[in-house]
């Protein structure tokens, strides 16, 4: 099924149909949805082996800190295993796995029926364990993953290093920055076959918007620099060529791409460490509670089919338990384990340092329209530090595959402002957001765009109608239990050995203007050199 039908709001991209228009999904009858998610993807609607009663090691959580973690336990002897609530989902070059951004079904997301994204166009679909998680907190929605691989399924998939001067001034000297630039982000790289932009790919049509994007940021004065991706060039060649069903060339990330086009955890760190026979990774497994009984790890959780419905409840317990489950997930664990007493001599840090690493959707318009296109790997970026420092990445309009008009940039903006996470009595975890939070955030990377966007002579001004910059979301969540804080300089989780966080709840809130993905898998990988013999 072609599922894309973008026709009737392309022509409403622009900013006055963007205000206006509001789309919902057919409404189906219960139960008939799951009934298609059965015909289509198959594969996640199979049983799911139970995980062992002990493991030596235990790992909550398959995104890039977890999948970094499997591997190198893997590799040094440990059987591991890996729980992950969302479905391992499959790839195919022509079958539709996952649904598109443009009229998304269920499959896009984690138990949810509304969603209002970046366009701010209203959509409604039915209640399934689709791949992003959309928390909504009092002022701010936070995106996050809920599949195996986590958020390496569901990105864009650009993965530059932070400039030295600004992770210095985040981490302040905690972690050194020539250790990771000479051992951790080379180690990634060559794991996940990071590159920038092939000049091919680069100068097709669906990427006409990014050389739009670099035209206009030089003419403010910027040199856009190439950034370098996860996404496989050849599978993109081969949509072009029509070879394979369109996905990442036409508008398509958030929710997945179905051919594979991002070289994501699935076929890298993960396929790796299951390869090696000592890691399995369990998907449908939510994890609730943990603790620690005085001897070892107790893990209570939740075996769940795609469509929620509970199978199972289970009690496992590890020697060592590894918390791998996103900045939320994570964080939520342990906040809730404090206020419970299951882990009873955690700090006072924990939940604390929470931040959205800056993150604001940009919008402006053409100088002219210059052909069609809206591809998704970012081909560049610019820097600012004429006021907060300040990243503006070239992005896309997400399920919009045609020309609109509009050219969108991710922008990531240093900013101090953070949260926290508490849990009440009921166990129930809330976050405390400043509902001004994203203001300062928001400011900066408005005036860079204004900046190009006068600079370019931009056909439409955005601004005017509340379309130039959106910051009520993070899809970059970090914090809750940060380094040299609520752990050691590494991860060790203060008060409880054999206690480890290896995910982004360990970053202070900002990974210095840049994707946080690069960052999160080279810290795992340094604290997994310190972790694997002790665990061992």
């Amino acid at each position: 099924m072609d599922r894309r039908r973008f026709l009737a709001f392309a022509s409403g991209v622009s900013a006055a149909a963007l205000a206006a228009g509001s789309r919902t999904a057919p409404a189906r009858a219960e139960g008939a949805w799951a009934g298609m998610f059965r015909s289509w993807v198959p594969e996640i609607f199979e049983p799911l082996p139970d995980p062992p009663e002990h493991s030596r090691a235990l790992v909550i959580g398959s995104g890039f800190g977890g999948a970094v973690a499997a591997l190198r336990l893997a590799r040094a002897g440990v059987p591991t295993t890996v729980l992950e609530r969302g479905s391992r989902w499959p790839n195919d070059p022509w079958r539709e796995i996952f649904t598109g951004d443009d009229l998304p079904d269920g499959r896009g997301f984690w138990h949810r029926t509304s969603f209002t994204g970046v366009t701010k166009i209203p959509m409604q679909f039915e209640d399934f364990g689709g791949v992003l998680d959309c928390t909504s907190y009092p002022n701010l929605d936070v995106w996050r993953a809920a599949a195996v691989g986590g958020g390496s399924v569901i990105f864009t998939g650009a993965m530059p290093e932070p400039p030295r001067h600004l992770f210095e001034s985040v981490f302040g000297g905690l972690v050194g920055y020539d250790e990771m630039v000479r051992t951790y982000y080379p180690r990634v790289r060559a794991e996940l076959r990071l590159s920038t932009m092939p000049p091919d790919i680069y100068g097709s049509t669906p990427f006409a918007h990014s050389r739009a994007w670099d035209d206009q940021a030089r003419k403010a004065g910027y040199e856009p620099t190439p950034v370098e991706s996860i996404f496989r060039w050849d599978v993109l060649r081969d949509e072009l060529a029509g070879r394979s069903r369109p996905s990442a060339t036409a508008a398509r990330s958030n929710l997945g791409n179905s051919n594979g086009a991002k070289f994501d955890l699935n076929q890298n760190y993960l396929a790796q460490a299951q390869a090696s026979g000592n890691a399995t990774v369990y998907p449908g497994h939510q994890v609730d509670s943990i603790g620690h009984d005085g001897s070892r790890f107790v893990v209570e959780l939740r075996k769940l089919d795609p469509t929620g419905a509970v199978t199972a409840r289970r009690t496992l317990t590890a020697d060592r338990l590894l918390l791998a489950a996103g900045s939320v997930g994570s964080t939520e664990l342990l906040v809730r384990a404090k206020a419970a007493g299951s882990l009873p001599h955690l700090n006072e840090h924990v939940g604390q340092g929470w931040g959205t690493n800056g993150d604001v959707v940009l919008a402006r318009g053409m100088s002219a329209l210059a052909g069609t296109g809206q591809g998704v790997p970012c081909a560049s970026m610019i820097h600012d530090e004429s006021g907060p420092p300040t990243t503006l990445e070239s992005w896309y309009i997400p399920g919009i595959p045609i020309e609109t008009g509009a050219l969108a940039s991710l922008g990531m903006v240093l900013d101090p402002t953070r949260g926290s996470f508490h849990a009440g009595p009921d166990g129930k975890v809330t976050l405390n957001w400043p509902a001004d939070g994203n203001a300062r955030a928001l400011a900066a990377a408005r005036a860079v765009n204004h900046k190009i966007a006068a600079a370019a002579n931009a056909l439409v001004e955005y601004d005017a109608i509340g379309y130039a910059a959106n910051a009520n979301f993070t899809a970059h969540p970090l914090g809750g239990a940060v380094l040299g804080a609520a752990t050691d300089g590494y991860g060790r989780v203060h008060g409880h050995p054999g206690l480890y966080v290896v995910d982004g709840a360990m970053i202070p809130g900002s990974t210095a203007t840049v994707n946080p993905s690069m960052t999160i898998a080279a810290l795992a990988e340094r604290a997994m050199d310190q972790f694997v013999d002790e665990i061992r």
